[in-house]
């Protein structure tokens, strides 16, 4: 397969941050872990890779799991904790951590904004769709939710990633940690379904830090492929844009967003 690929600098995508085109993404403090040791990670909001780090708050979450070898163990923990998720390692093999948020509201200020958000995200169409369904251009809401997952590595770190679940998901089509890769496939779901012709967003960060952003596309079958490097952290991101009819649309959200992202890194 050869994927569409732009590559964007840190600056081009800085303009997109208003409102909530930030990232949420699983952060493992450490991305291979010894059998009976510990998995910790920070839940975080951001931009290019970087961003500030939430607490454990049971309210703030629809889902919050390890699945190992096909068994899923609800993270625990009390308010606060930070880490967010800090809990015993599970068996030996491929674990892969899983988080849902709540639903969350968005205002948005004018048409304007809601235009650079869709721009970035590759939903263009949505502009022309908010003018002809008569919808307020200056006050106007969207609900969104974000579903994320990481994939950590327990001793050996044999198994593979598959389907959790989730409404919108990534799943890994390889695993980092035991295959042999200079490509790595991912898949794209909604609803359970391949996402065919999405934007693939994918932040690479190199060892020392430095962070390249580049959009990628899948294919018919909702896979999207793209190069990997020893010791270099990813993020894939995915999002996509619902139109909403609940009401009155000074009152209620008009559009639906849900975002996928999954990480991983690959060993020295």
């Amino acid at each position: 397969m050869s994927p569409f690929r732009i590559l964007v600098s840190a600056a081009l995508v800085s303009w997109a941050a208003a409102g909530h085109t930030h990232e949420f993404w699983i952060s493992p403090e450490a991305y291979v872990t010894q059998n009976g040791g510990k998995v910790q990670a920070q839940l975080r909001v951001g931009e290019e890779f970087g961003g500030a780090s939430y607490s454990f708050n049971p309210k703030r979450f629809g889902r919050f799991d390890l699945v190992a070898h096909s068994q899923v163990t609800p993270v625990t923990g009390r308010l606060g904790d930070s880490p967010a998720l800090n809990m015993a390692a599970p068996d030996s093999g491929l674990l892969t951590i899983v988080h849902e948020t709540g639903d969350n509201l968005l205002t948005y200020t004018s048409l304007e904004k809601f235009a650079k958000f869709a721009k970035h995200k590759d939903f263009e169409w949505a502009v022309e769709d908010h003018v002809e369904r008569g919808l307020p251009t200056d006050r106007f809401m969207e609900r969104y939710r974000r579903y994320a997952k990481s994939l950590v590595a327990v001793g050996d770190g044999q198994g593979a990633d598959s389907e959790v679940g989730l409404r919108t998901e990534i799943v890994a089509l390889a695993n980092p940690y035991t295959d042999a890769l200079t490509e790595f496939p991912v898949k794209v779901l909604l609803d359970g379904a391949p996402r065919a012709d999405a934007q693939v967003e994918l932040f690479e960060k190199t060892p020392d830090g430095e962070v390249a952003i580049t959009l990628y596309r899948t294919d018919a079958k909702g896979i999207a492929t793209f190069p990997v490097k020893a010791g270099h952290e990813y993020l894939v991101d995915a999002v996509e844009l619902l139109p909403l009819n609940e009401g009155d649309p000074a009152k209620f959200p008009v559009w639906l967003s849900l975002w996928a992202s999954l990480t991983f890194k690959m060993p020295e």
